[in-house]
């Protein structure tokens, strides 16, 4: 039976190191910001630099097409990727989307990556790519519970991964959720 994962956790807990890991490792990945900016492209709607064009397109879609949006769209991708191997979702941000996706993929396993609050702010801060201060993290994250019901698929994860350690602690940790997961595949 193939597998089906998402990784979920705040923003900066280091999700995207277990997502690159298990697509190095042969899995697929299905990346659900890829959505806002594949469709944004197609709309002709240019990526602005403050992220703003891209909350204000991801809020629209889920005004439009309901909160579980993302989901619905991705489920063909995770559908065809599952017949060929193991799959890794990168961005499942809400409750909707979680409850969506296991009604129809009974297998999904949802990862927690969990890291203290005051080192996850310090990691997105000295991010390279999309940086935030303290201040924009707070925001985002208050957004994301209150807007996303992104606790929901937190709350409710089956394996929970802590970051607060090194990468070969975090990889370790990361492999004994893998061999969890094959020692019980079938088992509901």
């Amino acid at each position: 039976m193939r597998k089906l994962i998402a990784v979920v956790g705040m923003s900066g807990s280091g999700k995207s190191i277990a997502t690159d890991y298990l697509e190095n490792e042969g899995w697929t990945k299905l990346y659900f910001g890829g959505i806002t900016y594949k469709l944004m492209a197609e709309a002709g709607i240019e990526r602005t630099a403050d992220g703003k064009s891209e909350k204000e397109f991801r809020e629209k879609l889920r005004r439009d097409y309901g909160p579980e949006c993302y989901a619905k769209f991705l489920e063909p991708d995770i559908k065809k990727a599952l017949k060929k191997g193991d799959v890794v979702l990168d961005g499942l941000y809400s409750w909707y989307e979680y409850k969506y996706l296991i009604e129809r993929f009974p297998e999904l396993k949802l990862v927690c990556i969990v890291v203290d609050k005051a080192l996850r702010y310090e990691r997105v801060n000295n991010r390279i790519d999309r940086p935030f201060n303290r201040e924009d993290i707070m925001y985002r994250d208050v957004s994301e519970i209150e807007n996303l019901a992104k606790g929901g698929p937190i709350a409710y994860s089956d394996y929970f991964l802590f970051n607060n350690g090194s990468l070969d602690d975090y990889h370790k940790r990361l492999l004994e959720i893998l061999d969890d997961i094959n020692k019980h595949e079938g088992v509901k």
